[in-house]
């Protein structure tokens, strides 16, 4: 089941890089947008590109009071590597059990050609305040990064 724009995100709780319980309910319960950026893996070619680029436009989300959390299926421990080698400002959560990814209709089955390994859909969800959706991206070629300035108009259009 694929989550759309117009409906309420569904709701959910992950580990962070420190081992911490994040739920999108805390991200929410400041009444600001949320972006949340799924991305297939920690350490590959155009994740990394994806998350330095989420990290070098930081500045502009802040400044549109926004919060951008990144959500893959590895560990917390290599998301916590990853996060420190590219000294990205935001939290990486970890789906381990690929709980999320299924929840959100966001996930490939054999990835890369790994029977039975399930990586999360590069994919981008804006939330308003309230956690109604009011952006989708999904691609299902993960070579391919989001429309940066299509995510940030989302945004904007949230002020």
């Amino acid at each position: 089941m694929a989550v759309d724009v117009g409906q309420k995100a569904p709701e959910f709780t992950l580990v962070d890089t420190e081992l911490k319980q994040r739920s999108l309910a805390e991200f929410l319960a400041q009444g600001r947008p949320v972006v949340l950026a799924f991305f297939p893996g920690a350490f590959t070619g155009v994740c990394t590109k994806e998350m330095c680029t989420f990290r070098d436009s930081f500045q502009r989300l802040r400044e549109l009071q926004a919060t951008l959390v990144a959500i893959s299926v590895d560990g917390p421990f290599a998301n916590k590597a990853f996060a420190a080698e590219h000294n990205l400002p935001f939290p990486l959560l970890s789906d381990y059990n690929r709980e999320v990814v299924r929840l959100y209709g966001v996930y490939h089955e054999d990835f890369a050609g790994l029977k039975g390994y399930t990586a999360a859909k590069r994919s981008i969800f804006v939330l308003n305040g309230s956690g109604t959706v009011r952006y989708k991206w999904v691609t299902e070629n993960p070579g391919i990064e989001p429309p940066y300035d299509e995510v940030f108009r989302a945004v904007e259009q949230l002020k």
